[in-house]
């Protein structure tokens, strides 16, 4: 059924796209990951029993429209009476519903027998569940720098502030690299002009971080000594080895530097610092403005809403249907781990067996040490989350003012606060809103080995559908998050979205760079990397549970704002069966439109429009690797661009082809193109249907 949607008459009329050879015997699904798509209908036998909600309704209310119930978790508990013989409707009115801790579903707050359990906004009411409070009492605290303080509650120390809706900027400055040298002690500073770090008070709360070619890493500082700033560990040596470090990014002089977290630092409109230990909060505000006169939100939670049963009683049948979800900050990079970013939310963490001695010398372009941890990194966990999970809808939901990742889909174990991670089947996400957020809108699946070759079929994560949804001002704090990261999912549908304003890339799908894929990467085989020497790290003769991926109709647009790597849609590893086609890339100067990466295969690109870009195609056939191919199989038809070119190995070698891809001057678009734009993004309702 969910081809069907895909489909148009316009489609149709599209020119087909040669016929891609077979693949391998070893490509195709095993019966262990060939799961059947089964879809359950809701019984329309049963009324629903409708139970209603206000912020301002009373304790003994009963939840009537008259006597509502006061708090999501009197309805929650009502949910578990009716549940399992009826639909059930817990209608919110308008209002802020400010949660004391993350609300949870398990097995027995979903749909039972077929029925649905469905929260939904009362009509014309736009209910917000916020993990935050607004700040009052502002008093003026430096009449010369226009710095006003208000009361929090002690101990409170998040990483994001909402000013009207908008992300303010937690306070810190930027410093030439040049002017720090970097060891794996800390960091040396050679300027006499920054020698005054070593005088700020409360130095054990400041950090540093680092964005390079792609990755955006955060170390916090024990102390500062002289010309020398410890810094906290494993936090700090944790950012040393891999690809694209602190000490060594990969984009050299062009990498950004920063000191964060000082009140010395509030220096321009809209800065900010928090000082748990006194319970204060510090701000700025724009010129000619008060605080009071502004709204301004601390968060107070780390996560809004788990949903997760157990990988043999999973949550089913759960819709959310016009509600709001704001006001998170993840403090996981407050202490001593840091933010070791790794690539779009997937971090290190922990002490690394086997550390390099020398790791700036040995490990800044990857290490035995480092290829051992691969199938260990760590996720950031989403304000909502979703594992153990069976058909669960969001639909007309909003999600902003998040200090994270805003919907984890079947992540990792660690970045689930409640559910066993992975296991999710059957999820959509449609018609709703994206941003502003502090990390990316939506993840989809782990990075560990249960994530590409579960060691249960159950743990697998499949037929996710995101469509029709508006993304836009996303990875606002951590920019190297892709607006939509899917990692190892099954038939996954990216349908019609508008993804916008974006420093990182906008859709991304795939993981591993090839490594687990059957035969594993080649290239991964070499004496300098020797992934496959490492304990755990496999050469598998089977598939992930990567393909079927559909990227299609979506409008992708004013991405790569901050980072060269990556691109407006990117591409890892295997995917058979995989489609991105029809897509509108536009206004992404001197970056790149599709980019099908190490180990991409079986992939089609098909009936893209895309302008304004300086490559409209890269592929990363790791060409130093051969004779041996990694990047296989792919095919590149009847795309039409108006700058840059197709770079990378496109030849009969590597049985990557390009055919019959249109250069057009300008915007003289021929009509099959103009179609195209005017279809992508989102559709309306009727037409989503």
């Amino acid at each position: 059924m969910l081809w069907l949607a895909v489909a148009s008459p316009a489609l149709a009329q599209l020119p087909p796209a040669p016929a891609i050879p077979p693949m391998p015997e070893s490509a195709a699904p095993n019966s262990e990951n060939a799961f059947a798509n089964v879809q359950i209908s809701p019984r329309p036998d049963a009324e629903p029993v409708v139970l209603h909600v206000a912020p301002r309704g009373g304790t003994a209310g009963d939840s009537s429209a008259t006597r509502p119930f006061a708090t999501l978790e009197q309805a929650q508990a009502a949910v578990r009476r009716f549940n399992r013989e009826r639909p059930v409707t817990v209608r919110l009115a308008d209002g802020v519903y400010h949660l004391t801790a993350p609300l949870h579903f398990s097995a027995e707050d979903g749909g039972h027998d077929g029925h649905v359990v469905r929260w939904e906004a009362a009509p014309g009411a736009q209910p917000t569940l916020s993990g935050g409070t607004i700040v009052r009492n502002w008093t003026l605290a430096d009449r010369a720098r226009n710095i006003w303080v208000a009361p929090i509650e002690k101990g409170s120390d998040p990483r994001q502030l909402w000013v009207d809706g908008r992300l303010a900027h937690r306070a810190a400055v930027e410093a030439p690299r040049a002017a720090f040298r970097f060891f794996d002690w800390g960091i040396q500073i050679v300027d006499p002009a920054w020698r005054f770090l070593a005088g700020l008070p409360d130095q054990g709360r400041m950090e540093v971080e680092n964005t390079g070619f792609f990755t955006d890493r955060r170390a916090v500082i024990e102390q500062i000594e002289g010309d020398r700033i410890l810094l906290r560990q494993p936090g700090w040596r944790n950012n040393l080895i891999g690809y694209d470090t602190f000490a060594r990014p990969v984009s050299g002089d062009k990498a950004r530097f920063f000191i964060a977290n000082a009140l010395a630092f509030v220096r321009a409109p809209g800065d900010w610092y928090a000082d748990p230990q006194q319970g204060l909060l510090y701000y700025r505000p724009e010129d000619g403005k008060t605080p009071e006169a502004s709204e301004i939100v601390l968060p107070r939670l780390e996560a809004l809403v788990t949903i997760g049963g157990s990988v043999d009683a999973p949550v089913c049948d759960l819709t959310f249907y016009g509600l709001a979800f704001r006001h998170t900050s993840w403090r996981g990079p407050n202490g001593a781990e840091g933010y070791a970013s790794q690539q779009s939310g997937s971090y290190l963490a922990g002490d690394i067996p086997n550390y390099p001695a020398d790791p700036i010398r040995d490990c800044s372009w990857g290490c035995a040490a480092f290829e051992a941890q691969r199938n260990h990194w760590r996720q950031q966990p989403a304000a909502v989350q979703v594992s153990a999970a069976q058909r669960i809808v969001f639909e007309n939901v909003t999600f902003a003012q998040l200090g994270q990742i805003a919907l984890g889909i079947g992540n990792n174990p660690e970045a689930n606060f409640a559910g066993p991670g992975l296991a999710a089947r059957s999820i959509e996400v449609r018609g709703s809103r994206f941003g502003p957020l502090a990390g990316g809108a939506i993840m989809v699946g782990g990075t560990t080995t249960d994530a590409h070759h579960p060691s249960r079929p159950e743990l697998a994560v499949r037929d996710i559908v995101i469509r029709d949804n508006r993304i836009e001002t996303v990875s606002q704090d951590y920019r190297e998050q892709a607006a939509i990261l899917v990692t190892y999912a099954t038939a996954t549908l990216i349908l019609h979205n508008d993804v916008s304003d974006a420093p990182y890339d906008g859709i991304d799908v795939g993981w591993g760079w090839g490594t687990n894929d059957p035969g594993g990467n080649t290239a991964y085989m070499s004496r300098a990397r020797g992934y496959y020497d490492q304990p755990g790290n496999r050469i598998y003769d089977t598939p992930t549970t990567l393909r079927d991926t559909v990227v299609l109709g979506n409008r992708v647009h004013g991405v790569k704002r901050w980072f060269p790597d990556g691109g407006a849609i990117y591409h890892l590893s295997a995917d058979p069966g995989a489609l991105i086609a029809e897509n509108y890339i536009y206004d992404v100067p001197g970056g790149i439109g599709v980019y099908l990466d190490e180990g991409s295969r079986y992939v089609t690109v098909r009936n893209n429009v895309i302008e304004g870009v300086d490559l409209w195609a890269n592929l990363n056939a790791q060409d130093d690797a051969q004779p041996r191919r990694t990047n296989m199989d792919n095919i590149a038809v009847g795309n039409w661009y108006n700058s840059g070119k197709a770079n990378g190995n496109w030849s009969a070698y590597l049985n990557n082809r390009l055919i019959d891809n249109i250069v057009v001057q300008g915007d003289a678009w021929p009509e099959a193109a103009r179609a195209i734009i005017d279809r992508a993004g989102v559709r309306a309702p009727e037409a989503a249907q």
